[in-house]
């Protein structure tokens, strides 16, 4: 089983690349995605990360609160994605 953490306070300048090797350091890591902004194209300042479930409990503990780029990064198990109601961004009606 693996497990999507979320991944908050990332500089901007923050690749998917740097993201995957700031995980790999603890464990394998199958996908690494900062976000963007559809118009800008530029960084959100998140992402998420899908490690194995063992290895993604002990990248949470060691990354939450670590200082990446003169950012604290925020490091959690992602939540579900609450449904926003028809018509409402992310409708795909």
């Amino acid at each position: 089983m693996s497990k999507r953490i979320y991944v908050g306070n990332l500089p901007y300048t923050t690749t998917d690349v740097e993201l995957r090797e700031l995980f790999q350091q603890h464990g394998e890591v199958m996908s690494a995605d900062v976000l963007q902004d559809r118009e800008t194209g530029r960084s959100r300042g998140f992402g998420f990360v899908e490690m194995a479930d063992a290895d993604a409990q002990k990248a949470i503990a060691e990354l939450n609160g670590k200082d990446f780029g003169g950012r604290a990064l925020r490091v959690n198990e992602a939540r579900e994605r609450s449904s926003r109601g028809p018509g409402g961004p992310g409708d795909r009606a």
